[in-house]
């Protein structure tokens, strides 16, 4: 320690009595890195747990069977089933062996899966909508509404220019729906910048603002409406679809969208990690009073942080619309909850790459597994399984919340059981 009187601190060691006392904010970062991927498997398995008990109780159905079904509704089962088959080499007419069957039209497995699939890519992009704000110390929870933007600014440019060739007209319908969610998020950025108003409050109402709006643009006097009976936009032209990399389009196989969500995963952690505007809305996230004395725009931030966010889920809200659904209907507008459930993806992977991709994954196969066309009527009642998804989902959401408390649980077993093993042995 070092002297007083020699302009030294005399301030005890960090860990000694009297010494530097961490934050509430530090110690709870210290949890987090600790945690790794022990909270996110420990609210999954929670989550499951008591949503087996209530099946248990509500329906004296076995719970273990119940999931079983739930797991081969998803497609997943598709790799544990080898055979001998064969698959097409694009461009020819050539074929080659390959271990698992590919045709959607005899393999139930490889249909439910390019559901799945479907349902991963857009729920990588809703949650990365809310993993970007949050990592600004943002609350996005108007995804749904960026998610409509979306949809909408996509089926318009995906529905003209129809003489276009695929690629530009792909990637413009895309743009389209990439500015249409940026816009509406950007609102709610600008207003926390300018005016301190809170992004939750903006963002909730800005869901009703594009709801309404696109109720209007749908209904017999809209001008996006083309079948008054069912209130539905035009269809998509052949040149704004989203190839199709397996299945058919008409009968919703995969499409190339997949392979663009693993590469917004990638470009999320490159942006956050190894550029200067996301050191920046990492700084702004951690503290904002610290990240302004160190020079860094907190209002530019948190403009930014909103904007890239609607960007995700407006390019969300494409990927349904350009690669399946190939229209948007009043009805789908209303019913829709894709874009809250980014919310719960992000919140399970912990707003890093690797853990929305991989909640993602978790939750669309969830919603396929549990669909009346995939689960099996006779283990489970498919309409009752679509309310098991979302008691698992509020589970998540509730376990989440709750992870310092189970990070800490985590932490005192271990030093429980270092404590039992540095006890002395009695002697004899």
């Amino acid at each position: 320690m070092s002297d007083p009187a020699a302009g030294g601190s005399a301030q005890p060691p960090k860990g000694e009595p009297g010494g530097y006392a961490p934050s509430v904010a530090e110690r709870f970062s210290a949890f987090q890195r600790a945690g790794g991927l022990v909270v996110p498997v420990i609210t999954t398995l929670l989550a499951f747990l008591i949503a087996g008990l209530v099946v248990l109780v509500t329906t004296g159905n076995n719970p273990l069977s119940t999931y079983r079904a739930i797991f081969n509704g998803t497609g997943l089962a598709w790799f544990f089933h080898p055979g001998n088959y064969s698959i097409g080499i694009p461009f020819t007419d050539a074929t080659v062996w390959f271990p698992l069957n590919t045709d959607s039209l005899e393999s139930r497995d490889a249909y439910a899966l390019q559901q799945t699939l479907l349902l991963t890519t857009t729920l990588i992009f809703t949650g990365l909508a809310v993993a970007f704000a949050f990592r600004c110390g943002l609350f996005n929870i108007g995804g749904q509404g960026q998610y409509i933007a979306g949809s909408l600014a996509a089926v318009w440019v995906g529905s003209s220019f129809a003489s276009m060739a695929q690629f530009p007209h792909v990637v413009l319908g895309i743009a389209a729906a990439a500015l249409a969610g940026a816009f509406l998020a950007g609102i709610a950025g600008f207003l926390k910048a300018t005016v301190g108003a809170h992004e939750v409050v903006v963002t909730i109402m800005l869901n009703w603002i594009m709801f309404w709006t696109g109720q209007w643009l749908l209904g017999s006097d809209g001008p996006l409406n083309a079948n008054i009976a069912t209130s539905t936009s035009e269809d998509v032209a052949d040149s704004g679809k989203l190839p199709t990399f397996w299945g058919l389009g008409v009968l919703q196989g995969a499409h190339v969208g997949i392979f663009l969500g693993l590469a917004a995963l990638v470009v999320y952690a490159i942006v956050l990690n190894r550029t200067t505007l996301g050191y920046e809305v990492r700084a702004v996230g951690h503290s904002p009073d610290a990240a302004r004395y160190g020079g860094i725009s907190v209002a530019r931030s948190y403009f930014l942080a909103m904007a890239i966010a609607g960007a995700f889920a407006g390019i969300g809200g494409s990927m349904d619309v350009l690669g399946w659904e190939y229209r948007v209907a009043a009805s789908t507008i209303s019913l829709s909850t894709i874009g809250f459930l980014g919310i719960a993806v992000a919140l399970l992977g912990r707003n890093t790459a690797i853990g929305t991709g991989l909640a993602a994954l978790l939750f669309a196969a969830l919603l396929t597994g549990t669909s009346q066309r995939n689960l099996d009527p006779e283990i489970f009642r498919p309409e009752l399984a679509s309310n098991l998804t979302l008691i698992i989902q509020g589970l998540v959401v509730l376990f989440v919340g709750a992870d310092l408390l189970i990070l800490y649980a985590w932490n005192a077993r271990k030093k429980l059981r270092r404590g039992q093993a540095t006890q002395p042995e009695p002697a004899s």
